[in-house]
């Protein structure tokens, strides 16, 4: 034992220095991003921000033009957000599930010490607060526990009067009733999902199709790029297409490692999302993207990245998957860790330059040097497709002496017009709008 711990004390020493980016960030944005020869260290880099929180009257860094405040404070590990017809908010309080086999060996106890300096490993709360605006002045003056009992909540989506809520391994179904401050009726199960002792990307999402009879769910890879075997990735890196109504379901996309927000493209109509990347190739590997998601594509993982860029870690090749890959719409970075994704429509209060687009929040790295993401971007969009290099919306998550602040997921408009935050180590949901 004494052993293990010294050699990973050694681990952390060595991944702290060494490897660092060679490219600005802004290299790994757009459609076309460089991408460098893969840099496959000894040890991973980890350059990981303590999670401190934010000091009392301290907020983000908005944009020019527009301002931050807090929507709702106190809350915990707050990190998806929903809004119901009414205006009210719905906040997934949650952190991931247990996992006991997803953390053996010195790699995962050292993972284990990785997390916990993030903030990513405090007990899930594992409930959903209704957050409501009584008097319209852009602060959540009443909260409730709208449900709880769940198993690391994540997604939301309703259509009529059926509530789902996407879990760590299951889609449950709850009867809402408009105004409710709370649901006591237990739900049903529509599907279960990829679930296990693994259960590496545990977060899914949920969403519903327009006409509201298929849902789709993301469902994240059981490892970096492979190495727990092709078997325990079934069903996973992927995007399932769902039957509301029976639970029957398929793969609507796969090759996908880390699917998270998904939203539709109206001038388009099409799905689209924001994913994962892998790790352990460098600093300036791989960005991750934002894309559009074709019906029956493949997107890479893990056999290729950024279309058909071999990654030869991983053993056997698929050289015929790898033809197939699908090249990503646009590159968001590398390890910014995207995850929340939100068009544009419908925020009112919001700039005009801001009228068409994507917002994107990003949670932070920890396998680059120096750190990247901690922010929120804007994406601009022209029609159907990104136009541009993105806007940074919200900044200042990292302190000046690198620890975190906060760590921006969840992006939402809300019923107002106004951009929505969920930040899951401050424990606060920001609320930005245009300045007066």
């Amino acid at each position: 034992m004494r052993n293990a711990l010294l050699l990973s004390a050694a681990m952390l020493s060595l991944a702290g220095c060494g490897e660092k980016a060679t490219l600005p960030i802004s290299a790994g944005y757009g459609p076309s991003p460089t991408l460098p020869a893969p840099n496959k260290t000894l040890f991973p880099t980890m350059k990981v921000s303590t999670a401190k929180g934010w000091a009392a009257g301290v907020t983000p860094v908005a944009a020019a033009g527009l301002k931050v405040a807090a929507f709702a404070e106190g809350l915990d590990h707050p990190r998806w957000l929903y809004v119901l017809p009414n205006g009210d908010v719905l906040v997934a309080e949650t952190n991931s599930p247990p996992k006991p086999d997803d953390g053996k060996g010195i790699k995962g106890w050292v993972a284990g010490i990785i997390m916990g300096k993030a903030g990513a490993t405090v007990p899930s709360p594992n409930r959903i607060t209704l957050l409501r605006d009584v008097d319209g002045d852009g602060v959540a003056e009443t909260r409730t526990v709208f449900l709880k009992g769940l198993n690391s909540p994540f997604g939301m989506t309703l259509v009529g009067n059926d509530l789902y809520v996407a879990d760590a391994d299951a889609i449950l179904r709850f009867a809402y009733v408009p105004g409710a401050t709370s649901i006591a009726t237990a739900g049903t199960k529509l599907v279960d999902l990829p679930g296990g002792r693994i259960n590496h990307h545990w977060t899914k999402n949920v969403i519903a199709s327009a006409d509201g009879s298929k849902l789709y769910a993301t469902v994240g890879s059981n490892s970096n790029v492979g190495e727990n075997g092709m078997a325990a990735e079934a069903g996973r890196a992927a995007i399932w297409e769902i039957d509301r109504t029976t639970g029957a379901h398929r793969i609507f996309a796969g090759g996908i490692r880390n699917p998270n927000g998904m939203a539709w493209n109206k001038a388009s109509g099409a799905l689209w999302t924001v994913a994962n990347e892998r790790d352990e190739i460098g600093s300036d590997l791989v960005p991750d993207y934002l894309t559009s998601v074709k019906d029956g594509g493949f997107y890479g993982w893990p056999y290729s990245y950024y279309g058909q860029h071999v990654d030869v870690r991983v053993k056997p090749q698929r050289p015929d998957l790898v033809a197939a890959a699908i090249k990503p719409d646009y590159a968001l970075g590398p390890h910014t860790a995207s995850l929340g994704l939100a068009f544009s429509d419908g925020a009112t209060l919001l700039p005009a330059n801001y009228a068409q687009g994507a917002f994107i929040g990003q949670h932070g790295s920890w396998n680059r040097s120096p750190q990247s993401g901690y922010k929120v971007l804007f994406v601009p969009f022209a029609g159907a497709q990104p136009s541009g290099m993105p806007v940074e919306v919200l900044t200042g998550f990292l302190a000046t002496n690198g620890d975190a602040q906060g760590r921006p997921v969840g992006v939402v408009i809300d019923g107002k017009g106004a951009l929505l935050v969920a930040d899951d180590v401050g424990n606060k949901v920001w609320r930005v709008t245009g300045q007066p």
